[in-house]
């Protein structure tokens, strides 16, 4: 089993290693850092062991027939990252095509 990423949700994690740093969320752009390779990390070594959901409809426009599991970062902020699965020559590959955390998701997906 292999986990990718799409050039824009790798894009999206370098922004947010900026955004966490100038609002304040982290008060080094180290610790800013860490944080988002800390969640890269995790993704890519239990997103095939986490349960998931079919995605909504509303997140088509990031591929149709998706899937979703949540990734709980502290007891504020789960993301949620969204992928598709393909077989190729007898192996699982994760492709995930966005992420997003319950602050900007989680309203509509099922609890």
């Amino acid at each position: 089993m292999k986990v990718y990423f799409l050039p824009e949700v790798f894009d999206y994690f370098e922004t947010l290693a900026i955004t966490l740093h100038e609002k304040g969320y982290f008060g080094f752009w180290e610790t800013s850092r860490k944080y988002v390779e800390e969640l890269v990390d995790n993704i890519k070594i239990t997103l095939p062991l986490r349960p998931h959901k079919p995605a909504p409809k509303r997140f088509d426009r990031y591929g149709k027939s998706m899937k979703y599991a949540g990734f709980r970062k502290s007891k504020h902020t789960t993301w949620y990252v969204f992928f598709k699965t393909y077989n190729r020559n007898g192996k699982t590959i994760y492709i995930v095509r966005y992420i997003a955390n319950n602050h900007t998701a989680a309203q509509y997906l099922d609890p």
